[in-house]
């Protein structure tokens, strides 16, 4: 029996909905994978079944050889016997306890000396000093979320589960917390699940991403493999590719495929397409494109698009950029390079994008599993 997680399960509600997973592997060493999807997709229910929360109808879950769930023998632990860490949206603070008693409240059964250790070590690391005394409703949101995170992983679990752990914050106190979580969740060196449906936090937090579509999982893999390279046309949507466009195979050669997308040919490293594949779908990241006036001097990229600017729009740090290159394509350029460059509506400007940046998906292509 290999450690960590195996699971292989199905929750069913009123009504006929269905919350499926099938064959996850989550290995028990320190890393971090991130339930991805939008809200209704099935992400906190997977969660709870794997808390014990939540009771699925079918299937195991196991940790190591520790059986937690396995509807064949009627077998069901709870999660105070599971050995797991959870955090809810709402962080759920006793409201009456302190911050030192809320961080204590499950290691009662320790002797008094250990207890003490713990707690000191935990709102030490967390830096939560002067806090021990304060009620949860005395507390900022962000010290709330480390207050809420110190009661998880005071008593070491073996696995740590977190819904939606920053969707309580502000957006600023969001932005700046990304960062302190996974230095947090890495020191600690307890494999965690994370669920969120912010294409910017799971890029900050995550090292594995599970995406999930009305109730089941459609793709699993590194973050970055599948933020850029979606298996289907669902997920590219989920995980928010910015531009993709019907396109036709019109040669392979020397390990390129060169591609017709509108009045634009484009070109690609060869992919894994299925034999014979010719309509596919044209996905590019925005942030992959990069934006030129004037001559191009040398540059590296082999697709050299003739672009016009359509419409510049504000996003947060970036602009984002509607050009039409033959077809509708979307570049992000920084506030600063969007100023040197003096970009404006109707300008012409070359986009130039690079053949490992352009990922291909077959018009028809089956959803990918665990």
């Amino acid at each position: 029996m290999s450690d960590g997680l195996t699971a292989r399960f199905a929750k069913r509600f009123a009504g006929g909905s269905v919350i499926r997973v099938d064959d996850w592997r989550m290995s028990a060493r320190a890393g971090i994978t991130v339930l991805f999807g939008a809200s209704g997709s099935g992400k906190t229910t997977v969660l709870r079944c794997l808390a014990g929360i939540d009771r699925p109808e079918e299937g195991v879950i196991r940790w190591g050889a520790a059986v937690w769930f396995d509807a064949a023998l009627n077998l069901f632990l709870p999660p105070q016997k599971r050995c797991i860490g959870y955090v809810p949206q709402d962080f759920a603070l006793f409201p009456h306890l302190s911050v030192e008693r809320n961080i204590a409240y499950g290691l009662h059964e320790l002797p008094a000396g250990e207890r003490h250790q713990r707690l000191t070590e935990i709102i030490r690391w967390l830096g939560l000093e002067g806090l021990e005394h304060r009620l949860p409703s005395e507390l900022s949101g962000g010290q709330q979320q480390r207050v809420a995170l110190a009661r998880a992983v005071v008593y070491r679990p073996r696995l740590l589960l977190l819904d939606e752990p920053l969707s309580a914050l502000d957006a600023p106190t969001r932005r700046r917390l990304r960062g302190e979580l996974r230095r947090w969740l890495m020191q600690l060196g307890i494999p965690t699940v994370v669920v969120t449906h912010d294409r910017m936090e799971a890029m900050a937090l995550g090292d594995e991403l599970v995406v999930m579509d009305r109730g089941n999982v459609v793709q699993h893999g590194p973050v970055p493999d599948v933020f850029s390279r979606p298996t289907n046309l669902a997920v590219a949507g989920i995980v928010a590719v910015e531009t993709v466009q019907p396109g036709r195979v019109v040669q392979l050669a020397d390990g390129l495929v060169t591609v017709t997308v509108g009045n634009a040919r484009l070109t690609a490293l060869e992919q894994d397409l299925p034999s014979g594949t010719r309509d596919v779908y044209v996905c590019i990241r925005a942030e992959d494109v990069i934006l030129m006036k004037g001559e191009e001097g040398q540059t590296s990229p082999r697709n050299r698009l003739a672009a016009t600017v359509k419409l510049l729009t504000r996003e947060g740090p970036v602009m984002r950029i509607d050009l039409d290159c033959g077809f509708p394509l979307v570049a992000f350029v920084t506030r600063q390079a969007c100023e040197e460059l003096a970009l404006q509506e109707k300008d012409r400007v070359m986009a130039l994008i690079k053949a490992p940046q352009i990922h291909l998906i077959p018009r028809a292509a089956p959803a990918a599993s665990l």
